[in-house]
């Protein structure tokens, strides 16, 4: 997931952060949940909705198993964003009978809270409704948009706070909740859910559910579409459209492998199944950590598993993230660095130091290049996003600077040391929600206690609660990329022709390092003896096509334009696009170009895309 933000916003945020100063935060409060759990906790959900490909709509109910945290409690408040709430029934003495409702006014970034009277001995609470064809957390895909050109596709993405979109609930990483659901879809597709599958059932257009295991409602997911299944492994498995299943399989086939090293290292894992659903390219994010099921973009099918550290990233996260979970989006850094952390570790064992220490260093570099543009309040672990909208909080910063913060802990304590720390705090916190602070705490008993030479409160502070990355941390290095640079800098020197670099046993990762730190103006002639010697416009990896059409935009290089137009129509991945579109509108020439593209790909891209690029483009 990409940043959001930019430096010209940092006046606002000084005035806001003003405005958040003047009052005490309290760390165990989601202020991004209009809802009262505290109150009235929903513990259970039993969906059944209609999927209306032409109205471009989610029709029927949602009930409610609900616990009195308050005997007093008068109403049951969920989270809604462009919702039709049709009816609410509340359940006594096992009969069904309406109960009122009213929604509040409407927040821009949170939605309205919906508001149900609830009568004293009420043990469920239904509610009927059906979403908006502009819903948030939805995206609507016609036949042209996929893979297959015949069928319709529909995807949902929950996270942060979209799943209020197209469910009425308690939005919020504080509350677990187990569900069952039915989904109603045409005879043709298939539909799948972040719960138990059955691989290869018969698509007969109804299809039910079940997810035993309470989750967060950022995790709950589904999709609709022509979808194929092909098993990996024993519990690993691909959906995907007919034509991309077997090229997926081929990619992934590590997944299985991926997943025992992980269970040998971190504990069991605890969800059955890890499958993987292969999105039609629109999807706004390199993958999501649904449990049981990951939506995976294509964009890092590359044919060589050079992009594999995706896979490892989602399926880290059945442990961190999906299992021991942010109690809110304040402290996103529990979930990605965490996860961040996990994905280096399962790399280096599948494939070995080399690599991890390739993918440490990009990280790095990604994580420098976030600092340099991010306002200071952002560079926090711990952010205070009072008064914003928690996508805000997606950067670099959460995944890498977190994950460095954990890779120090282990240089001080030892590997073996910090691996028994972390497999026992998964387990510890399984299947709950944790704030910055209760991490803390739990620090200090199991490590900084136990280790007073090594570890102190102090840096760990440092690391959460200051910008930037703390003087003294670890800065990965590989020397793998020790060559790439004296082959860099001779080729820049003019001693050497880009003939004459020898890229024969190149991983895409020393590609990707070499690309990425070039100087920023290059002369025609040199972009132009990089592109015939390489052919770098026509790259099929995507992460190479980025960093060359990067260069290529910041130097106006045009014979790159035709690849540069079908990347940003046909990909709405915000990691690969956003930096594009942003280095177009630099320029005069560039910004025409970017509005000219951008009004051709935005009916593609998926809602939290085109938010992202809107304020990009048509500021």
């Amino acid at each position: 997931m990409i940043r959001l933000l930019s430096t010209g916003l940092l006046g606002l945020f000084a005035l806001l952060a003003q405005v958040a100063s003047a009052t005490t935060l309290d760390p165990a409060q989601d202020y991004h949940s209009l809802s009262n759990p505290h109150q009235v906790l929903t513990t259970h959900l039993n969906l059944d909705l209609a999927v209306d490909f032409k109205k471009r709509e989610l029709a029927g109910h949602v009930i409610f198993d609900i616990t009195r945290k308050d005997s007093e409690a008068k109403e049951l408040v969920l989270d809604t964003r462009d919702l039709t709430i049709i009816a609410a029934s509340a359940r006594i003495d096992g009969k069904w009978q309406k109960t009122g409702f009213k929604l509040g006014k409407v927040d821009p970034a949170m939605g309205q809270a919906l508001r149900i009277a609830l009568p004293k001995s009420a043990d469920q609470i239904k509610v009927q409704y059906r979403t908006s064809p502009q819903a948030s957390g939805l995206q609507w895909l016609t036949p042209a948009q996929t893979a297959g050109k015949q069928h319709p596709f529909l995807f949902t993405q929950a996270q942060a706070i979209h799943a209020r979109s197209f469910i009425p609930l308690q939005d919020t990483p504080q509350v677990r909740t187990t569900y069952v659901a039915t989904l109603r879809t045409p005879k043709a597709l298939r539909a799948v859910m972040s719960a138990e599958n059955t691989p290869n059932a018969p698509k007969t257009g109804v299809y039910t559910f079940k997810m035993p295991q309470a989750i967060p409602s950022y995790l709950i997911a589904l999709a609709v579409g022509d979808l194929d299944f092909k098993a990996m492994g024993e519990r690993t498995g691909i959906y995907a459209e007919p034509s991309m299943v077997d090229s997926a399989v081929a990619e992934f086939e590590d997944t299985e492998a991926m997943l025992e090293a992980t269970e040998k290292a971190y504990g069991p894992y605890s969800w059955g199944r890890y499958d993987l659903l292969i999105l039609p390219p629109s999807f706004p994010f390199g993958g999501m950590e649904n449990p049981r099921l990951s939506f995976i973009t294509p964009t890092v099918i590359a044919g060589d598993k050079s992009l594999v550290s995706l896979i490892a990233h989602e399926l880290a996260h059945s442990w961190s993230g999906n299992t021991v979970t942010n109690a809110t989006w304040r402290d996103l850094w529990l979930n990605e660095g965490h996860t961040t952390y996990l994905t280096y570790r399962i790399m280096e064992i599948i494939y070995g130091t080399d690599r991890f220490n390739m993918e440490s260093v990009l990280g790095y570099q990604d994580l420098q290049s976030d600092l340099a543009d991010l306002p200071l309040p952002y560079q926090q672990l711990a952010i205070d996003l009072r008064g914003k909208d928690p996508d805000d909080a997606f950067s670099d910063v959460p995944y890498e600077k977190g994950a460095l913060l954990l890779k120090e802990l282990e240089a001080r304590v030892g590997r073996p040391a910090f691996d028994a720390y972390l497999k026992q705090y998964i387990a510890d916190f399984a299947f709950q929600s944790l704030t910055s602070e209760e991490w803390l705490a739990y620090v200090q008993k199991h490590l900084v206690d136990k280790y007073p030479e090594q570890v102190s409160m102090a840096r760990l502070k440092q690391w959460i609660y200051q910008p930037g990355i703390p003087e003294g941390a670890p800065k990965p290095e590989s020397d793998a990329f020790t060559k790439v640079d004296q082959d860099r800098a001779a080729w820049l020197a003019g001693e050497r022709r880009a003939s004459q670099i020898d890229v024969a046993q190149w991983t895409v990762h020393q590609w990707l390092y070499f690309l990425n730190n070039m100087p920023s103006a290059l002369k025609a002639a040199q972009l132009a003896e990089l592109d015939k010697q390489f052919k770098l416009t026509a790259s099929r990896n995507n992460e190479i096509a980025h960093s060359w059409l990067l260069i290529a935009i910041r130097n106006q290089y045009q014979p790159a334009y035709e690849r540069l137009e079908d990347y940003l129509v046909h990909i709405g991945r915000r990691k690969l696009i956003t930096p594009l579109y942003k280095a177009l509108m630099d320029s005069p020439t560039g910004a025409k170009f970017a509005k000219r593209v951008y009004a051709k790909a935005r009916p593609g891209y998926h809602p939290l895309a085109q938010g992202t690029m809107d304020a990009i483009v048509n500021p």
